[in-house]
């Protein structure tokens, strides 16, 4: 069972004009936060972020208990995989066996698409150690990057609410889970709350995709692979 943490709630933003403040709210610059968030991952905490896509959890993806507190926050299943979030294209280089062009990672990334391939010998065994294979992102959201980058390692990363529940875009969409954080930070609603989440494809055969997640990018991503690279749909098992 998690312990309660004395979670800091920082704004990244202006907050909307309405909805509830926590009282522990604060103010803060961007260097601040930033600081505070890498921090609160360094020393093995888990946090919630902003994203260009839905509100995520994250921690160091090479700090296994870490990783174990994000399950058990959730209360997800220990089958079901985690993303890694890097903050640079070159950084997919150090953790995935990339088989596409760099030009094609490129049309995607920064961006609301996670890509799976196969994940190399540097990463964490304890990270999803169920797949030889590992999603990473690298959202369209200067915090998220600049964050990974601070960090200089992966994080792990997935949707910040009780798992079989509803995607959020507002951090007060998951206030039951701030107790067990150690920084919330508000970047305000986000987009267009579709709660899609990211288009999630799997690269991981040469020459092939495969949709795992329609996500919120899917006809723009399908139409990169296929006509720009020319990438055939893999059915997988199906």
């Amino acid at each position: 069972m998690c312990k309660e943490l004395k979670t800091k709630v920082l704004r990244l933003s202006p907050p909307p004009s309405n909805g509830p403040s926590a009282q522990n709210e604060d103010r803060t610059d961007g260097a601040e936060l930033l600081s505070c968030t890498v921090r609160a991952l360094k020393e093995g905490h888990v946090v919630a972020v902003p994203t260009d896509t839905i509100y995520g959890l994250a921690c160091l993806a090479q700090n296994s208990e870490a990783i174990r507190t994000v399950y058990d926050i959730k209360g997800r299943n220990g089958q079901k995989p985690l993303a890694i979030c890097v903050g640079e294209i070159q950084d997919i280089y150090k953790y995935c066996k990339v088989q596409v062009k760099k030009e094609l990672l490129g049309d995607v990334l920064p961006g609301p698409v996670t890509l799976v391939f196969e994940r190399s010998e540097i990463l964490n065994t304890d990270l999803n150690p169920f797949t030889p294979l590992v999603g990473v992102r690298i959202p369209d959201h200067a915090f998220m990057r600049r964050l990974c980058q601070m960090c200089g390692e992966p994080l792990a990363l997935t949707s910040a609410n009780i798992s079989t529940h509803s995607s959020t875009v507002a951090v007060q969409e998951f206030q039951e889970l701030w107790p067990k954080l150690a920084v919330v930070v508000d970047g305000g609603p986000i987009g267009d709350q579709s709660r899609l989440g990211s288009t999630v494809v799997d690269l991981s055969v040469l020459g092939k995709y495969r949709v795992i997640r329609p996500g919120c990018a899917f006809t723009s991503t399908v139409d990169v692979l296929e006509r720009k690279y020319g990438l055939s749909e893999d059915p997988g098992d199906e």
